[in-house]
């Protein structure tokens, strides 16, 4: 290795590498516009299945309503303004990638940084949505649980590590069986809906109203605005898509339309759920505002005499969290292995297999980190004993989503700057795909972003996660002003930053 004379702005210097790294850190071509819709919706669906619900506590039917609109708002002007700079800027680094090329090294890292408290923690909550509904179709024990957990673990990153392929026909199988099984829910529940008395069963107070016929907005205006958090699960990491740019076939023409369509299959399933399993007779808004399987409470309400069909599609539905807790782990792996393999992280880990070509060191590091964090959160509150539900479970579900939705509000800010700073430094880069929402669509995306972190931090549970993630970045922008900064490498994204730079 020799020091290059490059030095780039912020203080960082470039060393060089010869080919023999580039060729340690290969990626293989698969994926086309249906991997990449796959990639997607199914990184998103398990928010259909569990999550989403609990803003039915904060905001009523109304409420939830209301705020999953302002979300879709939300994610329209950012699928738009990634679907423009993915193909534009076709690196697996992303939003990192984003950033990089319009705020610089420093932009880059720090983007990276928030989306990494994303990727990394995002599996885990899924993995608890998977423990209760897993617990729920076979009586698990409840302490054994973290047991539970590092199975799914090993299991899916085995499944990601054998071979991109591999990765991709699971991700499309466990995708559309999770829609079909939705589409199964929404058609049979319009024969049980009686949306006044189930749906509107929420008092202003948070109590239960016995006979329905309460207000769409029991808590006002605020308690919409309260469950912005919420709604984000029926959309978070949709953006994850651009991470396959370098394992994508075309990026510059599927990118787009793999992105756009996830979007709207995912908005279409969204407003389904959130009409119809509520409404169902004997479910109701009060109780999924609490409920770890909302899903799976519509079909016992539905089918109470068919004693197969919960634990059928409670299947179905682990299969949905299944889903997503595989392409996340994907998205994962990709998101590490593009910041290590250009010096931001320790380059180790960009080294990706040498039979597979996939990135299995990232991999394996972004998950034991995530399953460190639900282990010690599950052992400091209690988890662990038998025979009960566990506090553990429940504090994991809520905080860790808490987590993940603050890395991801800060990840969506930067690249909607990104995307604008892009427009006016560097109007000439070839877009393959240009936002037709372009400029206003991205400053509404970054609004809507900043009013949901302003609530989210009125969630008490916001603060037993929030302070770890500030440690998270703190301690990451330590090591970058020490360390990284001094070795980064003239990885793709990198390059093509430096030599646009001088354009802008």
């Amino acid at each position: 290795m020799a020091e290059t004379p490059l030095v780039g702005r912020g203080g960082v210097k470039y060393a060089s590498r010869d080919k023999s790294y580039f060729e340690k850190r290969g990626l293989q071509r698969y994926a086309g516009i249906w991997s990449l819709w796959a990639l997607g919706v199914g990184a998103v669906i398990s928010g259909h299945f569990s999550g989403w619900n609990f803003g039915f506590a904060t905001g009523g039917w109304g409420g939830m309503l209301v705020a999953g609109i302002i979300i879709a708002i939300m994610y329209l002007g950012l699928t738009f303004s990634i679907a423009e700079m993915s193909p534009a800027l076709p690196h697996t680094g992303a939003a990192y990638s984003f950033a990089r090329t319009s705020m610089g090294p420093w932009g880059g890292f720090i983007t990276g940084l928030f989306e990494n408290v994303e990727y990394v923690l995002t599996p885990a909550v899924i993995c608890t949505f998977i423990s209760a509904y897993f617990g729920s179709i076979t009586g698990l024990d409840t302490a054994l649980y973290p047991v539970l957990w590092v199975v799914f673990y090993a299991i899916f990153l085995g499944l990601n590590i054998f071979g991109v392929a591999l990765s991709y026909k699971v991700t499309l199988a466990v995708t559309l069986i999770s829609l079909a099984g939705l589409a199964f829910f929404y058609i049979n529940a319009f024969g049980h809906i009686d949306f006044s008395r189930w749906a509107l069963n929420i008092a202003p107070d948070g109590s239960e109203l016995p006979e329905g016929g309460g207000s769409w907005f029991p808590m006002g205006f605020g308690g919409v605005l309260a469950t912005l958090p919420f709604a984000v699960w029926l959309f978070l990491a949709i953006e994850q898509v651009p991470l396959a740019a370098e394992e994508s076939v075309d990026p510059k023409r599927d990118m787009p339309r793999g992105i756009m369509l996830g979007f709207a299959t995912l908005a279409l399933s969204a407003f389904l759920v959130v009409l119809l399993n509520p409404s169902i007779a004997g479910v109701g808004s009060f109780a999924l505002g609490s409920s770890l399987e909302p899903a799976l409470d519509g079909i016992r309400a539905m089918f109470p005499d068919v004693g197969w069909a919960p634990a059928a599609f409670g299947v179905v539905a682990l299969i949905g969290l299944v889903a997503s807790f595989h392409t996340i782990l994907y998205a994962q792996g990709r998101q590490v292995y593009s910041l290590s393999r250009a010096g931001y992280f320790p380059s180790a880990l960009s080294v990706t297999h040498a039979r597979h070509k996939t990135p299995h060191l990232a991999m394996i590091s972004g998950a034991a980190l995530g399953l460190g964090v639900m282990l010690v959160i599950w052992f400091a509150n209690g988890g662990g004993g038998s025979g009960e539900t566990q506090l553990g479970d429940d504090i994991i579900g809520s905080v860790l989503l808490n987590m993940a939705v603050f890395g991801a509000m800060l990840s969506y800010i930067m690249q909607a700057i990104s995307f604008i700073l892009l427009r006016r430094n560097l109007p000439n880069i070839n877009r393959p795909f240009r936002s037709p929402v372009g400029v206003p669509g991205a400053v509404l995306t970054i609004i809507i972003a900043l009013v949901t972190l302003f609530y989210q931090v009125q969630d008490p549970n916001f603060f037993r996660g929030v302070i770890w993630v500030i440690v998270w970045c703190v301690v990451g922008v330590l090591y970058f002003a020490a360390v990284g900064r001094n070795r980064l490498i003239l990885s793709p994204e990198e390059e093509f930053a430096l030599e646009h730079r001088n354009k802008a």
